[in-house]
């Protein structure tokens, strides 16, 4: 146990603190499933488990209340992202909370607070007894962070309800009605091998960008430090005869890049010019990005040069690709203000097997934008003699404003707070879509406590909307079950 155990609700927090210490990255959510499971044991709570590893926990009404059962619906996994001055092993060591002012954050690492407050709270009011309802169908699913293939996969029998609440939005006081659809692209050049008859090397590394939720905080117009190494490395002279040796840089389809490093080597050991020129251009993207990226930083350490490296060709090929990617928002909504319709995520790039290999992701709440931006992303593959794979995606959600169950959260967030909830649209993907493919009757919002800076190390949430979430739940609840 820790400190987090003292927050109010102490029925929720009790949950998410166990939950800090279960390793569940994406696709390792099974110690996860299992603590669920072993709590709906312990409640004799009947439990059904699909093929995907989706988990169904279902309590029938309050006594006196006709069954009408409400689904709750998180996910059980979370992106595993860490400062990298920082060693902490996801696959088993527990995250560290600690506690700033009014916000919880981990140490060095992503909380998880995304989807585990929402887990949480389910698992809280399967026990509340105060809490009054028509039947509860608490849903987990697998695997959201990489692409939503646990709810894509859900089984068409797991769920009776017609009324869907998710617990992954990140912003009090917010009823979220609709979200983007979205889709990966791999996109691979081979890299040709050329000895290297002398010389010197440099590895360059860029770290202290913010990173952040590709989705939701796209529109910050962050650094992503694999366009800016690129446009980096593309500003050394042709004349320096620059060779790549190894590029990688960024990790999750979903997060923003933070940090990326860069060898190459120089054939003519012009070291001083080519440390001046590297300096000046990063002293430009610092002066750019000064209000938004404070802490950016660029490290230079010189070598002697390896036997091998990548031909000219092959490495100015792979910088002119990775500098022409497009990054950041590709268009804003033309019916909701502020809300970025079409964006693409540059997420990764790493020489592996003398390939680079280039993922992005592109979201967009208007299905022919979205074709649009991937064959643009596609035609610039081809012109550097880059394969281009689009990945399978999934589907937006599109608002009903006219939903009974946004009426009912409409009065919740009143009685709770004495204030109008915003009502809004996401520019990031939610499972609400998928599920409603399968269910196409389900009436359903999205909501949850203030969470900020997902998918990165400084991921935090606000600690006193985790109480006003979890009242608001309770009224809905009640609401519904009258």
């Amino acid at each position: 146990m820790s400190f987090v155990t003292d927050f109010k609700p102490g029925i929720l927090w009790k949950h998410f603190d166990r939950i800090l210490t279960i390793p569940r990255g994406s696709k390792n959510e099974g110690e996860m499933r299992q603590y669920i499971i072993d709590f709906a044991r312990e409640k004799g709570l009947e439990t059904k488990t699909d093929k995907a590893g989706n988990v169904l926990l279902k309590k029938g009404p309050t006594e006196g209340r006709e069954n009408n059962p409400v689904i709750l619906q998180g996910h059980m996994d979370m992106v595993n992202e860490k400062n990298s001055d920082v060693d902490h092993d996801f696959d088993k060591d527990p995250l560290t909370p600690r506690r700033e002012d009014d916000y919880l954050y981990a140490t060095g690492t992503t909380l998880g607070a995304d989807n585990g407050i929402g887990m949480a709270a389910a698992l809280a009011l399967l026990e509340d007894e105060e809490a009054v309802h028509s039947g509860l169908e608490c849903l987990f699913t697998v695997d959201e962070e990489t692409g939503l293939t646990g709810a894509a996969a859900l089984e068409s029998d797991m769920l009776s309800g017609k009324l869907l609440i998710n617990l992954d939005s990140e912003e009090e006081n917010a009823v979220t009605v609709g979200c983007a659809g979205g889709a990966g692209q791999d996109l691979t050049m081979q890299m040709e091998p050329a000895r290297q008859p002398g010389g010197s090397s440099f590895e360059i590394r860029l770290s202290g960008l913010k990173g952040g939720h590709s989705g939701v905080d796209i529109h910050l117009q962050r650094g992503n430090a694999v366009s800016l190494m690129a446009r980096l490395l593309h500003e050394i002279p042709d004349e320096f005869s620059l060779r790549l040796v190894d590029f990688r840089g960024g990790n999750m389809h979903n997060a923003i890049p933070r940090e990326a490093t860069a060898v190459f080597s120089d054939l003519k050991s012009k070291t001083d010019a080519i440390r001046t020129k590297l300096n000046g251009v990063f002293q430009e993207i610092k002066s750019e990005f000064k209000s938004v990226e404070p802490d950016i930083r660029m490290d230079i350490s010189v070598g002697d040069a390896p036997e091998k490296a990548f031909s000219l060709d092959s490495s100015a090929r792979a910088l002119k690709l990775l500098l022409t990617i497009p990054h950041g928002v590709a268009a804003m909504s033309y019916d909701i203000p502020e809300l970025v319709e079409t964006s693409c995520n540059l997420a990764s790039a790493r020489i592996k097997d003398n390939m680079l290999r280039i993922h992005v992701s592109s979201r967009s709440s208007t299905a022919s934008a979205l074709y649009a931006l991937q064959r643009k992303i596609g035609a610039l593959a081809s012109l550097a003699a880059a394969s281009n794979q689009i990945l399978e995606g999934y589907p937006g959600w599109r608002p009903d404003l006219d939903s009974d169950l946004l009426k009912t959260a409409r009065e919740a967030y009143i009685e709770v707070s004495g204030k109008e909830p915003e009502v809004y649209a996401i520019h990031a993907g939610l499972e609400c879509g998928i599920i409603k493919e399968k269910y196409p009757g389900l009436d359903m919002v999205s909501i949850g406590p203030q969470l900020e800076f997902p998918h990165s190390p400084d991921e935090r949430v606000l600690i006193p909307s985790v109480a006003d979430f979890y009242d608001v739940l309770k009224v809905m609840l009640r609401k519904i079950a009258e």
